[in-house]
């Protein structure tokens, strides 16, 4: 991989991944809702969980796609009403402070590396990154996509988690802390619009 490339590649990773979407969205309202240390398994999980991803679809998966054009349609669909029954859990979840953290308990590191296969935004990234960066698919190109996208990834995703933390000052009522995660639901299922 030459040194454009390399660069492209790195912009593109780091762009994908600080921009808003279901991962920063979930991080940043779990670090609102529980803090960031009760939020890094999640964070690991999106982290390793999208790096794997990433390699596994260089490696093989993109070719079911190919083989089989409707396990797209049917992950894509899949994929929206799960994000959809994630946007009601947010925008329901108890109003107090104190109850949703005895209550509930932030997505562990399994449910985050899960959620990646049925998230949008990782799929379009994954896909892409591939397809730009590794279109030969060699297991070396491939794991450096993969890699980069490691190394940009975390840090990226890890400022959603400390910009809900900041925002959890302002969450000292029922109504704001509310107001907040019908407003992080909204948001959520504003960021599928995209797949749509």
């Amino acid at each position: 991989m030459n040194l454009d490339i390399l660069s492209a590649l790195t912009i593109f990773a780091f762009v994908s991944s600080i921009t808003p979407g279901p991962n920063n969205l979930m991080l940043m309202n779990s670090g609102a809702n529980y803090g960031f240390k009760k939020t890094i398994p999640h964070l690991l999980g999106v982290g390793i969980g999208f790096t794997l991803m990433i390699a596994l679809v260089g490696l093989g998966v993109i070719q079911l796609f190919d083989s089989f054009p409707l396990s797209y349609q049917i992950l894509k669909v899949v994929s929206i009403v799960y994000l959809l029954y994630l946007a009601f859990k947010i925008a329901s979840s108890t109003s107090n402070i104190e109850q949703q953290a005895s209550n509930h308990k932030p997505f562990s590191f399994i449910q985050a590396v899960l959620f990646q296969w049925v998230n949008p935004k990782a799929w379009t990234m994954a896909l892409t990154s591939i397809s730009l960066y590794a279109p030969l698919k060699s297991f070396t190109s491939v794991l450096l996509v993969a890699i980069i996208f490691g190394i940009i990834n975390l840090p990226c995703i890890s400022s959603w988690i400390v910009l809900g933390q900041k925002i959890q000052v302002l969450l000292t009522n029922q109504k704001r802390l509310r107001t907040f995660n019908i407003t992080m639901a909204l948001l959520l299922i504003i960021s599928l619009y995209p797949a749509l």
